[in-house]
This record gives C-alpha cells, sequence and structure tokens, in this order.
C-alpha cells in the first residue's frame, strides 16, 4: 500500500458519520442507499456525499440493482491498511503482528452447530413461506428456517400451500407474520436473514441480535400473477424452483470453514443466480 493510499483511508474515516456508515454496513452487509439513509437519519445530499467520499477511498463498492444502489463495505482494505500501518508505522518486531489470515479467515462457526435462518418479504404469505420450508426440508436440520414480513398479510397464500401439498412438503405451522417477532430478546439468534422481495430489501429492518449476515435473493412475486389458476400456479412453480436452486446452493457451502468476507461474497453470488427454465 502507498502511503497516500493510506492517507486517503485514514482521511475518509476520521469523520463520525462516515466511520458510523462503514461500521454499519461492516456488520450488517451490503444495504440499499436509502436503507443507510434511514438508519443514520441523514438528508438525501448528506447521505450521498458520505457514500461517495467512502467510495472514493476504495471503502465500499457499488452496485445498481433495478432503482436501487447497494453498497458494500470493503473490509479487506482495512486488513491492509492494518498491515501498512503496523508495518511501516508502529516498526513491530513480526512476532508480535497479529497474521491477517486471523482478522478475515475466522470460520463463521463450527461444524455441527444448527443455523438459524430468516426468510423476508414484505406480506410474507407466499415467496418468503416457500423459502422457510424449503430451506427446513433441504437444510436436513443443519438449518433451521423461519419467515417473517415487514406488513404481513396475516394468511398464508392458498396457491403456496396447495404447491406445498403438491411437492409433499410439510404445511403445519406456517403462518403470516411480523418481523418484529424476531427482534424481541427472547427470539431466536439468527445467523442469515435472506430477503426475498425489492421492498424488504429497501425497507429499514429491525435490529437483529447476533449480528446475522445478510443478503438479497429476489423472486418475481407469484402473487401478483394474472389470469387463471393454472397460470397462477405456474408462477408459484417458477418462484419455488428459483428459491429451490438457491437454497441448494447455499445448503451444499462449507460454512463453518469459510471467513465471513469470503461467505458474504458467496451469499451475494447466489442471489445473482438465474434459474435456467430451459433445463
Amino acid at each position: 500500500m502507498e502511503i497516500s493510499t493510506a492517507i486517503t483511508l485514514l482521511s475518509a474515516l476520521a469523520q463520525d458519520t462516515r466511520l458510523r456508515i462503514f461500521r454499519h454496513l461492516a456488520q450488517n452487509g451490503p444495504q440499499p442507499a436509502g436503507q443507510i439513509g434511514e438508519a443514520f437519519n441523514l438528508p438525501l445530499a448528506t447521505l450521498s456525499f458520505h457514500l461517495k467520499t467512502l467510495q472514493q477511498a476504495g471503502l465500499l463498492d457499488c452496485r445498481r440493482e433495478g432503482r436501487q444502489l447497494i453498497y458494500q463495505a470493503r473490509c479487506a482494505v482495512i486488513v491492509e491498511l492494518l498491515a501498512y500501518l503496523t508495518e511501516h508505522c508502529c516498526a513491530l518486531p513480526s512476532s508480535s503482528v497479529i497474521p491477517l489470515e486471523n482478522l478475515t479467515r475466522s470460520p463463521v462457526a463450527m461444524p455441527g452447530k444448527t443455523y438459524n435462518v430468516l426468510f423476508l418479504c414484505t406480506g410474507n404469505s407466499a415467496r418468503s413461506i416457500l423459502a422457510e420450508v424449503l430451506m427446513n426440508h433441504h437444510g436436513q436440520g443443519r438449518f433451521r428456517a423461519f419467515s417473517a414480513g415487514s406488513h404481513p398479510t396475516g394468511r398464508v397464500n392458498p396457491y403456496a400451500l396447495r404447491l406445498l401439498e403438491l411437492q409433499g412438503l410439510p404445511c403445519d405451522g406456517l403462518r403470516s407474520k411480523s418481523w418484529d417477532e424476531f427482534a424481541t430478546p427472547d427470539a431466536p439468534t439468527l445467523d442469515f436473514v435472506f430477503t426475498v422481495c425489492d421492498n424488504a430489501a429497501g425497507e429499514v429492518c429491525p435490529f437483529w441480535p447476533g449480528q446475522p449476515l445478510t443478503a438479497h435473493w429476489g423472486v418475481a412475486d407469484p402473487a401478483a400473477a394474472e389470469g387463471d389458476d393454472a397460470l397462477k400456479m405456474l408462477a408459484f412453480r417458477s418462484a419455488f424452483r428459483e428459491l429451490e436452486n438457491r437454497i441448494r446452493i447455499f445448503t451444499s457451502l462449507p460454512i463453518h470453514s469459510l471467513d465471513r468476507l469470503t461467505l458474504q461474497a458467496r451469499l451475494d453470488d447466489i442471489g445473482q443466480t438465474v434459474l435456467d427454465t430451459a433445463s
């Protein structure tokens, strides 16, 4: 790392709001600009200035998803900065330097752990319900799945229930509920939170105890399909296959041996997976 790069990084972080924004993204994973602004109650112009400063310094990545800009902390840059400061500024002997792999290669959990997974959408009536059942099925005891909504409809879509029955998957206990249930002190500690609709991804989520990894796995809303029963069921089958494809990829990951940065990248990649409808 060049000294000019180190100065740029330190200058970008030497401001209270920018440091808090970077820490927020590092702890909570990628988020839309609007969600970041809501979290810190910042006007749009102020938020844009801080995000641009962090991005230009190389501390944030930015990608576009539809009309939203999604920002992600580049934690590896901080590791490089620490290494530079340790070697060139502190003059510490090599025996006292913390190996970089200890900072970036810490596994998420030990083998044998059961991971709690929450799927979110707006109404918690279709996509998140399907994902909950699929994760519990394919997780084979390694994953315990839940679902919730930012504005739950209060009922599970009948087409979702019918499809699950046709697939031979259990429907007992399924209900449409608020995500607030998972932000209480006695709620399960979450390891992963996945949004499966664009609305939920853009809204300000409650505080999740345990700092779970998050990702957006957007799927078209089958409940919005128009036409007769056959066409509506076709839309639900398409959503079902897309979710199942992503969940199969996720459950095959060697989670216990991956560090948070690597695992976060894998989760984001899964969210970009497109189902091959020709197969």
